[in-house]
């Protein structure tokens, strides 16, 4: 029996150590398996996982268009061979050649929406459209290295242009940034890190911030051997909207931290930060213009009016933006890393000792014949190939023409017709999860995003039955058995909040990858096993009517 309750306590101990996304796959495990008698059509419901159901149709019409356009032109050289050799597209009287496409091929799905590109980009951006469409077509062939590496000319002046608009929007901004085009923002966090360490801007035993709750990888990655940081938490509150206080953001005047993580609107909670906040942010950098900031604002895009701390902040600021969960487009990896001309960064790695800067030198020495004036974001670049692999750097040029028809899909959106019909979807099913799960909306707070809710047992339970019960729910639960009761009963997979640094058991729910009426069953899921822990209560307290 000792051996039985000691295998528990191992499982137990196991479980809690697993990343949110590993339990996940235990969960559903246990939603796969199991005792239970269920009906033979209930299908498990994984609303575990962030990865939308739904994605942009209109510019992946316009790219597979462009790659038969592209592919039409390559077959223009080499034509007297028979074995199926083409050559690169030639630009002399390309834009031409595309106007009789598009004429050939008038009412196919994408081709308006290219001419209309190409229109927008000589138009309103004032770049030329034959020289756009030439790198379009070499990049969707995927028959050259990117050049420049860190990303296509063309192609980082038009998605500068989204990520003003999206990030940015009207808040004044001096100057200009660079961006990095990178295999989405888990390689982002990787590069970053990474080049953060190499290059003497935090070691072991230095300080970091994190703004929790956050994503995952945010807390494990300062723990591994690489790094060994020390991490200092600013906890957002549920009961204030799940804002940091100022008390929580006053820790960033410490000037042992040197480094602050935040993702912004966040996860789970999938909130975006308050003005008051960040310019409470923006005036602790005024006294600390040392303090280095990531802010990973992935969900951006989902928010109502949405500003990033790049725009408050720039030369402080690493903005990292995915473009994997608005367009839906996890699968085709998308993102970027932007940073100000004039940076934080490039300002300490020119006051580094000589010691320092001597072995930095050596390390960029091979790339570049003035390693010491290669700017942080460069050095992005060099380190994601090892340095040595420089010369092969850069995401793969289809990628980048991809993630440049979905800028300009939204750039040439002005309406936001693509944006209200997601905000529409995924706040509809947060509204038939709460109404099945028996909790009252509360009043509309405007910082709300939706992409995900985090349902906090201690705060929602304490809101709905009362202190004593959730007090007897804790007490008498392991932090991960409501979660995997929910598996095994119900086949409902969430993702357990505490792997996302909140304080109270919670569960995270994604409200992007089902149907409205899978929230339904979800939320009545949910409903069924708080009204057996009710029931537990009331036996175990002589309370049952």
């Amino acid at each position: 029996m000792a051996n039985t309750d000691k295998s528990r306590a191992d499982d137990r101990a196991g479980l809690a150590a697993l990343s949110p996304f590993e339990l996940k796959d235990e969960l559903i495990k246990a939603a796969g398996g199991g005792a239970v008698e269920r009906p033979a059509n209930l299908a498990m419901l994984n609303a575990g996982r962030g990865n939308p159901n739904f994605l942009a149709t209109i510019p992946r019409h316009g790219f597979w268009q462009l790659g038969l356009f592209a592919m039409r032109e390559s077959e223009r050289s080499f034509a007297y061979m028979p074995e199926g050799v083409g050559g690169f597209p030639k630009r002399e009287g390309l834009e031409e050649r595309f106007e009789i496409f598009a004429r050939e091929n008038k009412g196919v799905p994408g081709i308006s929406f290219l001419l209309g590109a190409l229109s927008y980009v000589r138009d309103q951006l004032g770049v030329n459209a034959g020289d756009f469409l030439y790198e379009m077509c070499e990049g969707i062939l995927g028959s050259n290295y990117p050049v420049p590496d860190r990303m296509l000319k063309l192609s980082e002046q038009i998605v500068a242009q989204y990520v003003r608009r999206e990030m940015i929007g009207k808040h004044p901004f001096v100057g200009d940034f660079d961006i990095f085009a990178v295999e989405g923002g888990t390689a982002a966090m990787t590069y970053i890190f990474n080049t953060l360490r190499e290059n003497f801007l935090i070691g072991p035993g230095d300080t970091i911030a994190l703004g929790t709750p956050i994503f995952t990888p945010y807390i494990e990655i300062p723990r591994l051997n690489d790094y060994q940081l020390n991490v200092v938490n600013l906890e957002a509150d549920v009961a204030n909207g799940w804002q940091y206080s100022k008390q929580e953001l006053d820790k960033l005047r410490d000037p042992k931290v040197k480094a602050f993580f935040l993702v912004n609107p966040s996860n789970p909670p999938s909130v975006k930060m308050n003005t008051e906040s960040l310019e409470y942010i923006a005036s602790i950098v005024k006294e600390r213009p040392d303090l280095i900031i990531l802010t990973d604002d992935v969900y951006g895009t989902f928010a109502d009016d949405f500003v990033s701390l790049f725009a408050l902040c720039p030369k402080n600021t690493i903005l990292v933006y995915s473009y994997s969960k608005y367009f839906g487009a996890t699968g085709w990896r998308l993102g970027v890393i932007a940073t100000h001309r004039e940076n934080v960064l490039d300002t300490q790695l020119a006051a580094l000792s000589q010691a320092q800067r001597a072995r930095l030198h050596e390390r960029y020495e091979s790339i570049t014949t003035a390693p010491d004036k290669l700017k942080f974001i460069d050095r992005l670049v060099a380190d994601s190939r090892t340095v040595a692999l420089n010369h092969t750097a850069g995401l793969s040029t289809p990628q980048q023409v991809q993630m440049v028809l979905f800028s300009l899909f939204s750039l040439m959106d002005t309406p936001d017709a693509y944006k209200n019909a997601l905000k529409r979807l995924i706040r509809s099913r947060k509204q038939v999860l709460y109404r099945e799960i028996g909790i009252a909306p509360e009043a509309i707070d405007e910082n709300e995003v939706d992409y995900y809710t985090i349902l906090d047992m201690e705060y929602l339970g304490e809101r709905g039955h009362g202190r004593e019960l959730v007090d007897w729910i804790i007490e008498n639960t392991e932090p991960s058995e409501i979660l995997f009761k929910l598996a095994k009963e119900a086949r409902v997979v969430l993702l357990p909040g505490r792997g996302f640094g909140t304080p109270h058991p919670s569960g995270r729910v994604s409200l992007a990858n089902l149907n409205e009426s899978d929230y339904v069953q979800i939320g009545r899921a949910i409903r069924r096993l708080m009204d057996e822990y009710i029931a537990r209560y009331q036996k175990a307290n002589g309370k049952e009517h």
